[in-house]
């Protein structure tokens, strides 16, 4: 009886140390976590020239279960203008990722729905998609790179 209780008290163990294992590696279609933007590209399909982000920012990307949200702000200590959020819920199929932006400063961006094409790859996410809001002349290709950050 004695060595029942040790194999089932071993296996038991071993179970639970599988499940909660710290540091294991998320799955590669796994988004949820904190992103901080490291690169981003925008083509502009009205002017049809293409750009990379200036980088005078920081960005970071919350996803969850349900939700995304989004906190951005300058890196220049004079501009204290320099700060954006949004966010909402968003659907993921595959590599299909789209964004339904329900909280915004800018009405005309909120209830938009943004169409994203992701991959992860160790520890970067890549996001490439069409922002389109007609109300603010916005019709452009987004190209973004975010890094995990650190759990």
């Amino acid at each position: 009886m004695k060595k029942i209780f040790i194999i089932i008290a071993a296996l038991t163990f071993l179970y639970a140390c599988k499940e909660k294992s710290v540091g294991a590696e998320a799955k590669p279609n796994d988004i949820r976590g904190t992103w901080k933007l490291i690169s981003g590209k925008i083509i502009d399909k009205h002017a049809g020239k293409t750009s990379e982000y200036s980088m005078n920012f920081e960005m970071i990307k919350v996803i969850n279960d349900t939700h995304f949200a989004f906190l951005k702000h300058s890196t220049n200590p004079k501009d204290s203008l320099g700060f954006d959020a949004g966010g909402g819920r968003y659907t993921l199929n595959g590599n299909a990722y789209t964004e339904h932006l329900q909280y915004y400063k800018n009405k005309n961006w909120e209830g938009q729905k943004f169409a994203f094409k992701i991959s992860v790859a160790k520890d970067t996410l890549t996001q490439t998609g069409v922002e389109k809001v007609e109300k603010e002349g916005v019709d452009r290709l987004i190209i973004e790179r975010y890094v995990r950050e650190i759990k």
